[in-house]
């Protein structure tokens, strides 16, 4: 007889049962003084650490499935560092080679945790810079880049599991999602789904504010601006101060036990305002990674 049991030592059942199905939690002191509902998407609880797992997956295994690369191939991104240590996790279960080109000022363990999957790191000026480079080297023949900028893989990845674990964990209750934007592609891709279950669904997106620097959110020159993003999906677009995120990032893991970074913190900064203006909202918000990526910073050496 045929035995139709899971191989729970495949890759594939590892990757598939193991990416996503992440805790929703509700913030039980940040936001006591409002009567909103604010839950926290706890991310960081991925295999590699981070929101970015969904994409990394999906963008690896339907490149795969289109026949664009085949275990021993080269794989190329530009990252700001949670989709690079993402794909390195995923390249190495599945036999790729990986290069990452990410700013220099990135933190060190988000560089450490890359090499410790195998992966070669390439150091660049900006993001931007990051962007070209790979660019460069997919042209001269170096390796494939998965463009997490311009790939709807990325954006699917949200709308398969993100968006439909968010509709079921609040019961269909959800009235604000609250997401802080790099590529672009959580947000389009849970806003897809959302909006496709209730069009009343306010989606917000975060942005840095004018002269603020917080890791993996961006304010983007036109010319680089992700092609994945549709600003008809975003109903309001949020300015993040850096020293609230931080301010955010520190209280949310001294009054609340969720240690996570520097977005997750101008995330919850948001949601906050959100609950203030709206109380009878039920506002779910992406706490996209760990605050042990962020340590070397000096981010939580600071008494507020």
């Amino acid at each position: 007889m045929r035995n139709t049991q899971p191989d729970f030592f495949t890759d594939d059942f590892l990757l598939d049962h193991y990416v996503g199905k992440t805790p929703l939690v509700r913030l039980q002191r940040l936001a006591n003084h409002t009567q909103a509902t604010v839950l926290a998407k706890l991310e960081g609880n991925n295999p590699a650490g981070s929101v970015k797992d969904r994409p990394a997956y999906n963008m690896i295994m339907q490149a795969e499935k289109r026949g664009q690369i085949q275990p021993g191939d080269t794989l190329i991104e530009a990252t700001s560092g949670n989709t690079g240590i993402a794909l390195a996790m995923v390249a190495a279960m599945r036999g790729y080679n990986m290069r990452l080109i990410m700013p220099a000022a990135s933190s060190q363990e988000r560089k450490d945790a890359m090499r410790a999957y195998g992966a070669e790191l390439i150091e660049a000026a900006s993001m931007e810079e990051a962007r070209d480079m790979a660019l460069q080297m997919q042209q001269e023949g170096q390796g494939l880049v998965l463009n997490q900028f311009g790939n709807p893989d990325n954006v699917e990845a949200h709308y398969l599991t993100t968006g439909p674990e968010i509709w079921q964990q609040t019961g269909g209750k959800i009235t604000h999602f609250v997401s802080a934007m790099g590529t672009t592609g959580t947000i389009m891709g849970i806003s897809k789904y959302l909006k496709e279950q209730n069009p009343e669904i306010q989606i917000i997106g975060l942005q840095p504010s004018e002269g603020s620097n917080i890791a993996g959110i961006r304010r983007w020159p036109q010319e680089y601006l992700p092609t994945i993003f549709d600003p008809s999906r975003v109903d309001r677009i949020m300015d993040i101060p850096q020293i609230e995120a931080e301010k955010t990032a520190r209280t949310l893991a001294r009054q609340e036990g969720i240690s996570a970074g520097t977005s997750s913190g101008g995330a919850v900064w948001a949601s906050i305002k959100i609950a203030e203006e709206n109380p009878e909202a039920v506002i779910v918000c992406i706490v996209c990674d760990r605050g042990d990526r962020y340590l070397s910073t000096g981010l939580f050496s600071v008494e507020d």
